[in-house]
């Protein structure tokens, strides 16, 4: 069992599946920082809008300004935050398109290249063309 195991998780396929998830981590957490330090704070500059702190309260008990407060008071309804994670996804799904769009131009080309034929196959058809001639 333990030496199924190995051959499983050594296959080519888990393995890139395994840097995959790592580097997919990696670059949403980065889209998340190019979102929340960057991409916001401009917006709000622009307008005034502090997207992290917009929520509605939906107990009378909460009396707080700020989101964090809010929490701790009762519930709230925290839509400045998921208008920062819809933000994230366009931005990842964005990157994606553009990273998938350009594999396929590659594959594209690849595909249209000319691919030399064995060399089998060329010995075999000088072979064949030899023998057409001979009377």
């Amino acid at each position: 069992m333990l030496e199924e195991f190995k051959k499983f998780a050594l296959k080519g396929n888990v393995v890139d599946l395994a840097i995959g998830v790592i580097i997919g981590a990696a670059f949403g957490k980065i889209v998340e920082s190019l979102v929340a330090d960057i991409i916001m704070p401009i917006f709000g500059a622009i307008g005034g809008l502090d997207f992290s702190n917009y929520f509605i309260r939906l107990s009378s008990a909460v009396t707080a300004t700020s989101l964090a407060d809010a929490k701790k008071q009762g519930a709230v309804l925290a839509y400045g935050n998921f208008i920062t994670i819809a933000i994230n996804f366009m931005i990842i799904a964005a990157a994606l398109f553009v990273v998938i769009k350009l594999i396929n131009r590659v594959k594209k080309k690849e595909e249209a290249a000319p691919s030399e034929p064995p060399k089998q196959e060329v010995l075999l058809s000088e072979i064949r063309d030899l023998l057409a001639k001979k009377p």
